[in-house]
């Protein structure tokens, strides 16, 4: 089996289109769908239902789906082994971040790396941290800057490097910001906004509440924090958002035993071979790290 095929193939499965596939490869859509027919007549089977605009995986296509992945991994891990044997550091470093991270914790690294190392080509895709951890866990990224999940599980090793204390936030003409004291719950009588069910951060302040007894309001939800710091402070509702994106549009809320963070860090899967260029960028965010 050849690998662009096998490439070929997860792009169409895991985007359920030959279009969307074909710009994501860079390739004509009869390009990849000459290379899945490639593929099928190889395996003599189908992989693809079409049925109308739909594209479904067949029980086939699920079977190889999973061997695929492991098939290409397996590939580009061979291509870093043997691309490290040279101390060279170049080529290309796939790796994910969230907006937030990308924004206030990697310009000064990033710069750092690219002119210590030229010669590398950075693939940096600006996601949730959710969809990093399984896109590294799929084996699609090399390294992962995020929002570390709470309770982080085999084979991925997450390596914290920054604390993000959280602050609960409101806008300056709220009605909490009356209040010498706040407990949690004056905060649940009120509407808040927050990253989806699925994020981490929205874990960390469910946990407290669910601890309390307590339920939170929640009437807007979006995980982007810019965004969520613009309706909190034309008064929409509150949230709870990191310290370094407070400033004068929005006022923090002392919030009594509540002090929340969040943890941010690097992830790499112990099963992959780090490429040097891999192995640079850890080194640097180490050497950053330090006081």
């Amino acid at each position: 089996m050849d690998s662009q095929n096998l490439r070929a193939f997860l792009a169409v499965a895991e985007s359920g289109s030959f279009s969307a596939a074909a710009l994501a490869l860079h390739l004509t859509q009869p390009a990849v769908s000459k290379r899945i027919a490639t593929l099928e007549a190889q395996l003599d089977c189908k992989l693809f239902d079409r049925i109308s605009r739909q594209i479904t995986l067949t029980e086939a296509g699920q079977t190889l789906l999973t061997r695929a992945r492991a098939i290409l991994n397996a590939i580009d891990d061979t291509r870093k082994a043997l691309g490290n044997l040279s101390d060279k550091v170049s080529g290309s470093l796939t790796m994910a971040t969230s907006h937030h991270i990308g924004l206030h914790r990697l310009p000064a690294v990033l710069k750092t790396y690219s002119k210590r190392y030229p010669d590398v080509r950075l693939d940096i895709r600006f996601i949730d941290s959710e969809q990093a951890y399984t896109a590294l866990s799929q084996g699609e990224i090399e390294l992962g800057i995020i929002t570390l999940p709470p309770d982080n599980q085999p084979p991925v090793i997450a390596r914290p490097l920054w604390l993000d204390p959280l602050a609960f936030v409101v806008a300056p003409e709220h009605p909490l910001t009356q209040q010498s004291r706040i407990q949690l719950k004056d905060l649940g009588r009120f509407q808040a906004i927050f990253p989806d069910n699925r994020t981490f951060t929205h874990h960390i302040v469910k946990e407290l509440f669910d601890q309390a007894g307590l339920t939170l309001d929640i009437s807007m939800s979006t995980n982007y924090l810019e965004t969520i710091k613009m309706m909190v402070s034309i008064g929409l509702a509150w949230s709870v958002l990191p310290e370094t994106m407070l400033d004068e549009t929005i006022v923090r809320l002392p919030v009594k035993g509540a002090d929340l963070a969040r943890t941010l860090g690097v992830i790499h899967h112990s099963e992959r071979t780090l490429s040097n260029a891999g192995r640079a960028m850890l080194a640097l965010l180490e050497e950053l790290e330090q006081p």
